[in-house]
């Protein structure tokens, strides 16, 4: 069945919650750290480790360790304390951007409920019969059976959804304020061609509808309808959505008003219709929203912190260039072709083979993951903590087994190394100097962070189960 077009997914997966105050112990032994209401379990752990076990960007390479267990922890669980922070000053309210885009994301969110559960009812009326089928196949002999049957279930599926919508209109009593369409469309033009602010782009943005409109003109009314009304705001919001080639060309009109209001109602109709049958109570939406929301929260604490770090100044530059001139220069590099093993057994045998005297390629075919690889260029940005052991190597060597990054994970693998490239360092230039600043700055933000987060988790009772991840090692994470 079709999926409705505008229906949205939060960006973070579900997170489990447990009631309780700090010191009450979670029965789930997967429960790894405690915040307030917030878990943090192994799984997102896991997961959390290996992304930081690859070199930050602002990190030198050839510094990288192996990450802790515990502090990886704790960095989570000072981002949940962002997040209680941010609700508690009352950000979802204060933050326009924030509040706004949570509000699309649970409309669409409802809307797609809604009309899910709807066509759900609606199963007979979706059939699609064998006669409608060949129908079908005669007008285009390209489509196979599934798709002309996919296709006619769409055109049956947006049919009863029109009607179901013409149904929602009428009862809820949809007026349309026809009046103010002249001066909405005198205020888009007025945003269209008289910015605030010069843009680099020739359309409307939300920034604008944010800040360049009066409180007066975001609330003109459209149309109303039984408990709601769509206003100008929530039209220009609408149209911002719209990939600008594909946004009207006459809404210079009250007309080309109208027409773009008329697909601007479809979801407000459809909230209207969810939330009298109780549907904003559905868990999913309750933790779909409450998710999203958390996620807005921490990009805005994480973008304020980011945004305290002074600008570096002319001798910071040049004193972190002299202290880092490899970073500035062309890396080390080698050259290498590798065996990725399916654990270290199988590696311990290859490598066993190879001091035997069979030759690389051999051994590839016969245990590698990868049968078709070839040798390439890598260097301490893309190896991060396992460069060190490569670089000990000289050329025309095997070694192993040793750990490298395997797509998402940390695998076995035997690395032939063919050549050594040592860094090539350069001269202070002013042509690096953005370069410099940017590296610097980068640490600093860092540098910041670190201190906020500290002093997050001074602040927030919080409880770590050590017993819990004492033997969780990030290079054994499966």
């Amino acid at each position: 069945m079709p999926a409705c077009a505008f229906c949205g997914e939060p960006a973070e997966p579900q997170k489990p919650k447990q009631q309780g105050g700090i010191k009450d112990a979670p029965e789930d032994p997967n429960i790894v750290a405690r915040i307030a209401d917030f878990v943090i379990i192994k799984e997102d752990l896991h997961k959390r480790l290996m992304n930081e076990l690859r070199p930050e960007p602002y990190e030198s390479p050839m510094q990288a360790e192996p990450v802790n267990a515990e502090i990886v922890l704790k960095k989570m669980i000072a981002e949940k304390a962002m997040i209680i922070e941010g609700r508690k000053s009352g950000l979802l309210q204060s933050n326009e951007e924030i509040r706004t885009s949570v509000k699309q994301l649970r409309e669409r969110n409802l809307a797609n409920l809604l009309l899910q559960r709807y066509l759900q009812s609606k199963q007979a009326d979706l059939m699609v019969s064998d006669a409608e089928i060949d129908e079908m196949l005669k007008t285009d002999p390209k489509l196979d059976r599934t798709r002309a049957q996919a296709m006619l279930q769409r055109t049956k599926a947006n049919r009863i959804l029109d009607d179901y919508y013409g149904q929602l209109y009428k009862k809820l009593k949809v007026q349309k304020v026809g009046v103010n369409f002249t001066r909405a469309a005198k205020i888009h033009q007025r945003l269209l061609y008289q910015p605030k602010k010069p843009r680099n782009v020739g359309w409307i943005g939300n920034g604008q509808v944010r800040d360049e409109l009066t409180p007066e003109e975001k609330s003109i009314v459209l149309a109303a309808y039984d408990k709601g009304k769509v206003t100008l705001e929530d039209w220009l919001i609408a149209l911002c959505e719209i990939v600008p080639p594909g946004r009207p060309q006459d809404l210079n009109t009250a007309q080309g008003v109208e027409r773009l209001l008329d697909r601007v109602l479809r979801i407000p109709i459809f909230v209207a219709a969810a939330e009298s049958l109780g549907l904003d109570k559905d868990e999913n939406i309750v933790r779909q929203v409450k998710q999203y929301e958390d996620m807005r929260l921490l990009g805005a604490a994480q973008m304020a912190i980011y945004q305290q770090a002074a600008e570096p100044n002319e001798q910071e530059i040049v004193a972190y260039f002299n202290n880092n001139k490899e970073m500035f220069g062309t890396p080390r590099r080698l050259k290498i072709d590798q065996i990725w093993c399916q654990d270290l057994k199988a590696g311990q045998k290859a490598k066993a083979e190879l001091d035997g005297g069979k030759d690389f390629e051999s051994a590839k075919k016969e245990f590698s993951l990868q049968k078709e690889s070839q040798p390439f260029d890598t260097s301490p940005d893309s190896e991060g903590m396992f460069f060190k052991d490569l670089w000990q190597a000289d050329p025309n060597t095997v070694v192993g087994p040793v750990k490298g990054f395997y797509s998402d994970a940390v695998m076995w693998r035997i690395v032939k190394i063919f050549e050594k490239k040592p860094a090539e360092l350069k001269e202070y230039s002013s042509d690096m100097k953005s370069q410099i600043k940017d590296r610097v700055s980068g640490e600093k933000r860092n540098a910041a962070f670190a201190k906020y987060r500290q002093e997050l988790l001074e602040k927030h009772p919080h409880k770590i189960f050590a017993d819990r991840i004492k033997d969780i090692d990030p290079l054994d994470i499966p």
